[in-house]
């Protein structure tokens, strides 16, 4: 069934209830590179006094369920997008209630697929703005059936400053790190399943673009916010090449003021695989 485009430009899902608790919290740290013999990281894998959590977070409790359906090829679509704006941190536990719908679609053509863009509102149940996101999605075998050409007004990439890198922070991950994220909520078996991964061309389960997200807003945390969670206001950036569990992911940052430019390249592969990204901090 080909993707109808105008239908799938009406999708909404308002008024949907999340929730998460400190377990939560704490799982999504250790999935995206957090230690305990780290110094300062302790504060987001144990609740005692008081666990801190990445705003990053936020972002995995989007799921894509409007698309349910919709007609596209599952197993051949990336994620190649993320934006999160942070309006007030997330607390160790909560609720918010979700109000997400398609924003933009672009048909690239059939041999490059047709680009869709899902922008979620979280609120609290007293109505108080929580946060945003804005996630791009490849659909790689459906494009060229006729739908709009410019239908997601995409800014120019954000680029970094023509220099060396500010700072750059080093994280490892593990050989299982995608089975240990997947029990944050994306159960994609591509990311598990290693027959279905080489029939889909990939040579091992690639790892979630959001853990890669999560990856790098704990960095970015760790080398220049002094681990203080509430100093993130926004983040955003394009998934560039894929992530293997296993691979050494570096951070490079760039600070001018309160804007943080970033890349994360695998060392392994000399290979940027997040790329143009752009964090605010708090002025």
């Amino acid at each position: 069934m080909p993707l109808d485009y105008a239908e799938l430009m009406t999708r909404r899902t308002p008024d949907q209830g999340v929730s998460w608790r400190d377990r939560d919290a704490i799982l999504y740290a250790l999935a995206t590179g957090m230690s305990g013999s780290s110094p300062g990281q302790l504060a987001f894998l144990y609740e005692q006094p008081a666990l801190q959590v990445l705003p990053s977070l936020a972002s995995s409790l989007v799921g894509i369920g409007l698309l349910d359906n919709c007609g596209w090829d599952y197993a051949r679509v990336l994620h190649v997008g993320e934006q999160l704006t942070v309006h007030r941190p997330l607390t160790d536990s909560g609720s918010a209630i979700l109000d997400s719908r398609v924003t933009g679609l672009r048909d690239l053509g059939p041999d490059r697929g047709a680009l869709i863009e899902i922008t979620a509102d979280a609120r609290s149940r007293g109505g108080q703005p929580l946060f945003r996101t804005q996630r791009q999605l490849l659909a790689r075998a459906d494009g060229g059936q006729g739908g709009p050409g410019n239908g997601i007004a995409t800014p120019p990439p954000h680029s970094p400053p023509g220099r060396s890198p500010d700072l750059d922070c080093r994280i490892s991950t593990r050989k299982d790190q995608a089975l240990l994220y997947r029990l944050t909520g994306d159960t994609n078996p591509l990311h598990a399943d290693p027959e279905l991964a080489r029939q889909l061309g990939w040579p091992q389960p690639p790892l979630h673009g959001l853990c890669t997200w999560g990856i790098a807003c704990h960095a970015i945390l760790a080398t220049i916010c002094e681990l203080d969670p509430t100093l993130i206001r926004s983040m955003q950036g394009r998934f560039s090449a894929p992530v293997f569990p296993g691979d050494t992911l570096i951070t490079e940052m760039w600070q001018q003021a309160n804007i943080v430019s970033f890349r994360v390249r695998a060392q392994e592969r000399d290979e940027v695989v997040l790329n143009h990204g752009r964090c605010e901090l708090a002025a």
